[in-house]
């Protein structure tokens, strides 16, 4: 399986448009989103073309391709517009023999872990900095935020196969990536 992930749309129709071109080239089972799909929320600035309706059209135009975890930004109302589950705070997926832990990041990270076992993985966004950290044998993956990003960071994806996680920019130039 190979996976597609995004983190933090917050509403920008500029971003999800172009990092759609790159889902559409590759050969992706899945596309996983992390959450804040389409409220820019309080402490951020309006992203780039904010756009929710249009968000909304594009991405329930894949909703057979999606998995989805709520954010911090995401309500209920954004689950009655949007035609695929958002899962509630974390999902589990299996890729191989490994198990994904999937989550927005707000309430399970790095500093706080779901129970994970040796070689598990927590894939979150929310803080809006591709990062790659593995911990006594466990791995911690964030792809940084599609609109957002923060500290410096650029616009930033990232891919998951059985044996690495890549983290790119929208430019598709690897920013980090690691082998498990």
């Amino acid at each position: 399986m190979k996976l597609f992930i995004i983190s933090d749309i917050h509403g920008s129709l500029y971003y999800l448009e172009k990092v759609m071109e790159i889902f559409k080239k590759g050969d992706y089972d899945k596309l996983v989103i992390l959450g804040d799909e389409l409220y820019h929320g309080p402490r951020n600035p309006l992203p780039k073309d904010y756009s929710p309706k249009d968000v909304i059209q594009i991405l329930n135009g894949y909703k057979d391709k999606i998995i989805a975890v709520r954010g911090n930004c995401d309500s209920e109302v954004d689950q009655m517009v949007l035609d695929y589950p958002i899962m509630s705070d974390y999902a589990l997926l299996y890729l191989g023999e490994k198990r994904v832990y999937i989550t927005h990041g707000h309430i399970y990270n790095k500093e706080n872990p779901l129970p994970m076992s040796e070689g598990d993985i927590l894939l979150y966004g929310h803080f809006h900095i591709p990062m790659i950290e593995k911990i006594e044998n466990r791995y911690f993956f964030n792809p940084g935020s599609i609109s957002l990003p923060k500290n410096s960071s650029k616009n930033s994806f990232a891919i998951l196969d059985k044996e690495t996680f890549t983290i790119k920019d929208l430019d598709e130039n690897i920013i980090m990536d690691i082998k498990f």
